[in-house]
Parts: structure tokens; sequence; C-alpha cells
């Protein structure tokens, strides 16, 4: 099992949560969607934990997420694009922005 895998078991369940909508700074328009399905549900869960434990994602944040995301950080900076995920965690650090998690449960 690859460590990114170990971390998600530490993480928040979010088996409620059907997407997080992400604005940036003060923006009323979302900058992204994340969906909870197979293949985004890893990266909605960490996103899930740095709104709900950090308050919003900060440069700060951003590091701490590009910890749990774990072997694919390194990926993601070995081919740009290939994680939109991560590579807005990189933008976050590198442009000293801030982003808003809301988080939209299933009904």
């Amino acid at each position: 099992m690859s460590q990114f895998q170990d971390n998600l078991k530490n993480l928040p369940s979010i088996e409620n949560i059907e997407s997080l909508v992400l604005y940036e700074s003060n923006d009323s328009e979302p900058m992204a969607v994340l969906e909870n399905k197979p293949g985004k549900a890893g990266s909605l869960a960490v996103y899930y934990y740095l709104g709900v434990e950090h308050g919003g994602i900060s440069p700060a944040s951003a590091k701490i997420g590009l910890e749990l995301f774990a072997e694919h950080t390194a990926d993601a900076k070995a081919n740009p694009g290939a994680h939109p995920n991560i590579d807005r965690l990189f933008d976050v650090i590198e442009n000293n922005k801030f982003l808003a998690v809301k988080a939209i449960r299933k009904n």
C-alpha cells in the first residue's frame, strides 16, 4: 500500500460529502469543484481535511497537503499538469494565495 493510501486512513470521513467548492480569496465565483467520485476521492479527502482543520488552504496548510499526497507530490513536480489538485497547492504556496473550501453534503 502506498503512503498516500495510509495517510487517507487518518483523515476525516468524506462519505457524506458530495463535493467541495473552492474559492480564491474573496471571489464569489468558484475556481474549482472537487467531486467525491472514484479517482478523485483522495484529493477531496485531503482538501476537506485542510478546510476543516485549517479554515481553508493557505500556503502553510498547502504544504501539509503536499505531505499528505506523499509519493504523488514528487510525481506532480516531475510531471506538471498530471495532478491538477496537487498543482493547485503548489500555486497557493508559490503565489501566496488563500482558498476557501465549502463542503456540499449529500442529501
